[in-house]
């Protein structure tokens, strides 16, 4: 299979954020979904398992996206999707947030829109969980344009330099995993992909 081809779906990117034991955290997530326009309208996430920031959700049972636009900089993709929330404090030193009523916070600068969810249904999927909640507040922030996956692949992702080694990179985030044989069960160190997104180099 072309995994490639998975590219072509209409993915926009999210800043997810949570909050629990008065922590904060947020990481990149590309899936997030409104399901119905119900009142409250209901919508869907899924989250990598090894993000810090499913953890404070399965645990604190409510969250928000914070909706990017065209005008993100990689720099921001790289501080909340490249990193982990379990060793950084992502907030440390960061100012452009504001919080929503339920505490939790959402980006004031490069998001569009802001959407606080209460979680009511969760489904897993393996490496994956599906959280399924009630829209319960929601703010536009800007007129800037969404950016999708496929603008950050085109136009903010910087494009992989040449490299010498033996191994496979990631499609994703241009990590370099070194080695004849990628483990089938690898995953990205940096934006948590598995060993289906990597393409061997050399």
């Amino acid at each position: 299979m072309d995994n490639t081809a998975l590219f072509k779906l209409g993915y926009g990117l999210y800043v997810l954020t949570a909050r629990y034991n008065g922590k904060d955290n947020g990481c990149i997530i590309n899936t997030a979904l409104q399901v119905t326009s119900a009142s409250p309208p209901v919508g869907v996430i899924t989250v990598n398992k090894q993000n810090h920031t499913h953890d404070m959700i399965a645990q604190s049972g409510k969250f928000n996206i914070s909706t990017l636009t065209t005008l993100t900089p990689f720099e921001i993709f790289k501080h909340f999707g490249f990193q982990s929330g379990k060793t950084v404090d992502k907030f440390a030193g960061y100012k452009d947030f504001e919080r929503s009523e339920n505490g939790i916070i959402y980006l004031s600068k490069y998001a569009n829109a802001c959407l606080s969810f209460e979680v009511t249904d969760t489904i897993d999927f393996g490496s994956h969980t599906m959280f399924r909640g009630d829209i319960v507040d929601g703010n536009v922030l800007s007129g800037d344009e969404s950016v999708t996956y496929a603008y950050y692949q085109r136009h903010i992702k910087p494009r992989p330099q040449p490299v010498q080694k033996k191994g496979y990179r990631c499609n994703i985030c241009g990590y370099v995993y070194e080695g004849e044989e990628l483990p089938e069960d690898f995953i990205c160190p940096l934006c948590k992909h598995g060993a289906s997104d990597f393409v061997k180099i050399n």
